[in-house]
């Protein structure tokens, strides 16, 4: 049976793609900082599912997911979510590190972690992370939150190639949402081409099954992130993009 751990599972993508794996029989390791959601998770699902509170900004991070891979018996897929995002366009530097910190540092120390644990115990896994169509270039309102998942998106490149290179095994799958009706939106808020959760998570699992690469999710935002490559800078910062997420 596969095993499967999501760091990010207390809301939104991570919580529900964690609920549809642990219903259909897959053993879930799932972690985040606020744990209720996932003892809630483990209650309905006792046999399926084990939780541990990870901070993916603190330096004990990859110690403690290495415990809940422990726990959960192993590891085949590690699924990266856990991020945040708001507005800041006062470019308050607190605000803005805050959001590396977590969508980059944060990103890059775990990810780093199950790599080595894969390569450590010869499993020839799969890593799929959670980053943005917002990471296809730089956005006025969410200068860090953009510029964090397209550095995501390069470094997932450079893993993929370096398992190549290494002959690793390590599959990786970047997952790149549009807008998801997650706590990450603005509530009350109407958002362009928005998804339901109901709708994304479907979505997501087949392209972590499937292996993809890369899977822009769905197909309409495939086609906007075509076009948006297409605009040459010297027109693109011109243009205001009616975006945006709470202010922190």
């Amino acid at each position: 049976m596969k095993k499967v751990i999501i760091m990010g599972a207390s809301s939104g993508i991570g919580l529900h793609c964690a609920e549809a794996l642990a219903s259909r029989g897959v053993k879930v390791g799932v972690a985040a900082r606020h744990t209720a959601p996932l003892e809630a998770l483990k209650e309905r699902y006792p046999d399926f599912v084990e939780y541990m509170s990870i901070d993916v900004t603190k330096t004990d991070a990859v110690r403690r997911l290495e415990d809940l891979i422990n726990l959960t018996g192993g590891m085949d897929i590690y699924f990266h979510v856990s991020g945040i995002g708001y507005e800041n366009p006062e470019l308050d530097p607190e605000m803005e590190t805050a959001i590396f910190e977590t969508n980059t540092v944060g990103f890059v120390r775990c990810i780093s972690g199950a790599w080595r644990w894969m390569r450590r115990n010869g499993v020839r896994g799969q890593i799929a992370a959670v980053t943005s169509v917002a990471g296809t270039n730089g956005i006025a309102k969410l200068s860090a939150y953009s510029a964090s998942k397209s550095a995501c998106q390069k470094w997932l490149v450079a893993l993929e190639q370096l398992s190549r290179n290494t002959g690793a095994g390590i599959r990786f799958t970047d997952i790149r949402p549009g807008w998801t009706d997650t706590p990450l939106l603005r509530p009350g808020d109407r958002y362009p081409l928005e998804m339901t959760l109901d709708y994304a998570v479907p979505r997501i699992i087949e392209a972590i099954v499937r292996k993809r690469r890369v899977a822009v999710i769905d197909w309409r935002w495939n086609i906007v992130v075509g076009l948006w490559r297409m605009i040459p800078d010297c027109l693109y910062v011109r243009m205001n993009l009616p975006v945006s997420l709470p202010k922190h």
